[in-house]
């Protein structure tokens, strides 16, 4: 679940009494325009004054209401600096830009963060299925397991002890991936994923790990 930690980059500056009346004014100060808090409430969950922290952090981030995914990935490498985030954070950025424009906004951000967060555990393992899924043509490859698996190893570097040998995240996609794969066609689908994570303990504990950190 290392693409929660992005959600660190956002904390929010000391908050005066007039805060959340500018929040509600500066929404159509920037080019892009967010939904407004309440439209976004309906549809994530968090609440009001959740949502009031996470834009005033968005937007102290990206000013210009969208982020681009060279700074989505100069964001996300602050928090690995031993190693090299930039491919993870290019996987990461297609799975939170939803529509594919090439940008990121305050609603994309925090609609993918409310299934990571407070999502049940078949929104979030979707959710993962969608990242694993490279070209998002509804499987998950092999190889697309081995990208996500070896950007994961670079983006760790060496503080992982003992340190990895240059094999192991291809041994660890083969354990993986004959795991999942139930019918042995070479491709895994959705309900392979989530039936597989479902049935493994470490998964489902990594699914609770960061609800209501908020």
């Amino acid at each position: 679940m290392g693409a929660l930690m992005v959600i660190f980059s956002l904390q929010p500056k000391q908050r005066r009494k007039t805060d959340s009346v500018e929040d509600e004014l500066e929404l159509s100060a920037v080019r892009h325009r967010p939904e407004g808090l309440e439209q976004l409430e309906a549809q994530t969950r968090f609440s009001r004054k959740e949502l009031q922290i996470l834009y005033r952090g968005f937007k102290n981030e990206c000013p210009s209401g969208v982020v681009n995914e060279d700074t989505f990935k100069d964001i996300y490498a602050q928090f690995f600096p031993q190693g090299d985030a930039s491919t993870y954070a290019h996987f990461l950025f297609n799975a939170f830009d939803t529509d594919h424009n090439g940008s990121v906004s305050f609603e994309d951000f925090v609609m993918g963060l409310s299934i990571l967060l407070r999502g049940t555990v078949q929104e979030k393992l979707n959710w993962a299925f969608n990242l694993y899924d490279i070209n998002k043509d509804g499987y998950i490859t092999k190889e697309e397991m081995l990208d996500i698996m070896k950007a994961i190893y670079d983006m760790m570097g060496k503080c992982t002890y003992p340190v990895l040998k240059e094999e192991t995240p291809r041994q660890h996609v083969e354990v993986f991936f004959q795991k999942m794969d139930k019918n042995k066609d070479g491709v895994v689908t959705i309900d392979e994923f989530i039936d597989c994570c479902q049935n493994d303990e470490n998964i489902m504990r990594s699914m609770h790990l960061f609800e209501n950190v908020l």
